[in-house]
C-alpha cells in the first residue's frame, strides 16, 4: 500500500483511509484528509522532512511519520 510518504513533488492522489483510530488519526481528517479527497505533494523542505501538499485549494504540511499513515490511491 502507498502512503502520502511515498509521493514524488507533482504526483497527486486521493485518500483512501486514515491508518489509526488516536488524536493523530483524528487530528488528520480535521484538517480535511478525508477518503476521497484529492491531494498534491508540492514541495519538501531541504532534509526531506515536512512534506507540503496541496488540499482542498489550501496548502498542509505534514511530517513524515504522518504522512505515512494516511493510505492512498494513485491517479
Amino acid at each position: 500500500m502507498k502512503t502520502l510518504a511515498d509521493l514524488n513533488v507533482t504526483d497527486q492522489a486521493t485518500v483512501a483511509e486514515i491508518d489509526g483510530q488516536d488524536e493523530i488519526a483524528l487530528r488528520l481528517l480535521e484538517m480535511g484528509l478525508t477518503p476521497g479527497t484529492q491531494v498534491t505533494l508540492i514541495g519538501t523542505a531541504p532534509l526531506g522532512d515536512p512534506l507540503e501538499f496541496e488540499i482542498r485549494g489550501y496548502r498542509l504540511s505534514l511530517r513524515k511519520t504522518e504522512a505515512t499513515r494516511v493510505t492512498i490511491d494513485t491517479n
